[in-house]
């Protein structure tokens, strides 16, 4: 089995507010972890959607054609521990604050067994759309975790190659 056909775990990935990250050259790649902007325990909603419009022809009866209407993207979700950094409602709080909302770009990076860059999800014109805060139950002993919602206007999809060794 070669290096492209392992699957990748989804429990190791990184999120930084830069996505130039997907195109770093190896050597530099390996310095992502330390611009990383948290440790996330859950990323979802890379995911996209294109609307289609069903259209019956008169006169032709063995198929209903399909026709492209709009592509829509998918909120990233973010989840993480409570941890005394601001950095997300920081982000958060600049959109209510701003005219126009404050819109970053950013990048997930998905990492490797051996923790180095292995594939990457740009995504750009990013809002920080909805911040959830923790929630407190003195009956159980679970992690205080707050989450951010991103709405952005599209993203890509890039394999990074590893680092030479």
């Amino acid at each position: 089995m070669n290096l492209f056909e392992e699957p990748l775990g989804g429990f190791r990935f990184l999120v930084v507010l830069d996505p130039a990250v997907a195109y770093l050259p190896p050597a530099q790649a390996l310095l992502v972890p330390i611009v990383a902007v948290g440790a996330f325990q859950e990323c979802r909603g890379l995911a996209g959607d294109l609307e289609v419009l069903a259209y019956a022809e008169g006169g032709r009866n063995d198929f209903v054609h399909q026709l492209p209407v709009r592509h829509t993207w998918g909120r990233i979700s973010l989840r993480r521990g409570l941890v005394r950094d601001q950095a997300l409602w920081g982000w958060y709080q600049a959109g209510l604050t701003g005219s126009l909302g404050a819109r970053r770009d950013g990048c997930i990076v998905a990492m490797n067994e051996m923790g180095l860059p292995a594939m990457a999800w740009p995504f750009y014109g990013g809002l920080a759309a909805k911040w959830t805060g923790p929630e407190f139950s003195a009956l159980a002993g679970a992690v205080a975790l707050e989450g951010l919602e991103i709405a952005h206007h599209g993203l890509e999809q890039v394999v990074l190659l590893p680092a030479a060794v």
